[in-house]
C-alpha cells in the first residue's frame, strides 16, 4: 500500500555504514549545537536534560537507500500527534541523509519546538498521555524494491512530490501554551518534552512503500534530569565540595570562640 509521507529537504551527509544498524538517533542542544552525551546503563541509553532547554532529535540514515522513520517522543507521534504506533506517518530520509527534527509537526511549514520540562507541563501529559514520558524512539522501515525495466525507456512528465499535496495539518492540541515553562522544577520530578514556540521548518509530501509491515529496526533513547539519573545510578552523583586542609592558613594565632 502506497502512503503519502513527509520528506525533509535537508543536508545530505556521507557516513560509513555500520553493519546491522540502519539509523543513528541523537539529541542535540539547540543553544550550543552540541550532541548530548549518552550514558549506557543496564542495556539502555540515557541523556541528561535541563528544564527549559530546547533540543532537536538528530536522525542519521546509515544506508544507501531511502528509509522511513516514524518518530515517537514521549509515546506521541511527532508528525501526527497520535499515540505512537509503527504504522503511522513519519519522515523519509534519503540515502546517507541526516535530519534534525526540532519540534512537533504543526503543518508543512511549521513546528512547535521541543524543550525539556517538568512532566505535568509535557505535551503528552497535557493531552492525557503521561505514561510514556521520558523516551524517544524511532521505528525504521526499508523501502520496497522497485522492479527494474527490461529496457531503457523515457519517463513521462509527472508532478513533483512537492506539488502532489499542498497542505496537511498535524493534530493541534487546544489551549497549549507556546512559551516554555520556567526552569525551576523539583529535583525528583521527571522530565518530559513540552510544546514550545512555533518555528518555520518547511517540509513536503512524498511517496514511500514499505518493504514490510514490521519495522526493520527500532532505536530508542531515554532522558531525565541529571539529579534523577544520578539517583538511578546512570551517572555518578556529584560530590560536595570540600576545601583541602592547609598547613599554614594564616600568619597569626586567632582567639578561640567563647
Amino acid at each position: 500500500m502506497l502512503k503519502r509521507l513527509l520528506a525533509l529537504a535537508l543536508l545530505a551527509a556521507s557516513l560509513p555504514v555500520q553493519a546491522g544498524r540502519l539509523l543513528d538517533l541523537e539529541i542535540v542542544d539547540r543553544a550550543t549545537g552540541q550532541t548530548l552525551e549518552a550514558y549506557r546503563h543496564r542495556g539502555r541509553d540515557w541523556v541528561a536534560g535541563d528544564p527549559g532547554e530546547r533540543y532537536a532529535v538528530r536522525l542519521v540514515n546509515r544506508t544507501g537507500q531511502r528509509v522511513l522513520v516514524v518518530l515517537s517522543v514521549d509515546g506521541v507521534n511527532a508528525v501526527s500527534g497520535e499515540t505512537a504506533a509503527p504504522d503511522q506517518s513519519g519522515y523519509v530520509l534519503e540515502p546517507w541523509e541526516r535530519a534534525e527534527i526540532a519540534g512537533w509537526r504543526k503543518s508543512l511549514k511549521e513546528i512547535a519546538q521541543f524543550y525539556f520540562t517538568a512532566l505535568p507541563d509535557s505535551y503528552a501529559a497535557r493531552t492525557d498521555r503521561p505514561d510514556n514520558v521520558g523516551v524517544i524512539g524511532a521505528a525504521v522501515f526499508r523501502e520496497k524494491a522497485r522492479p527494474r525495466p527490461a529496457a531503457p525507456y523515457l519517463s513521462q512528465s509527472a508532478p513533483s512530490a512537492g506539488n502532489e499535496a499542498r497542505s496537511a495539518e498535524a493534530a493541534d492540541a487546544a489551549g497549549l501554551a507556546a512559551a516554555p515553562a520556567a526552569k525551576a522544577t523539583r529535583e525528583s520530578e521527571r522530565l518530559g518534552t513540552g510544546h514550545g514556540e512555533r518555528e518555520y521548518a518547511p517540509t513536503r509530501h512524498t511517496g514511500f512503500e514499505r518493504a514490510g509491515g514490521a519495522p526493520a529496526e527500532v532505536v530508542s533513547l531515554r532522558y531525565d534530569s541529571r539529579d534523577n539519573l544520578a539517583a538511578r545510578g546512570v551517572i555518578p552523583a556529584p560530590r560536595p565540595f570540600r576545601p583541602e586542609p592547609r598547613p599554614f592558613p594564616g600568619p597569626f594565632v586567632p582567639d578561640p570562640r567563647g
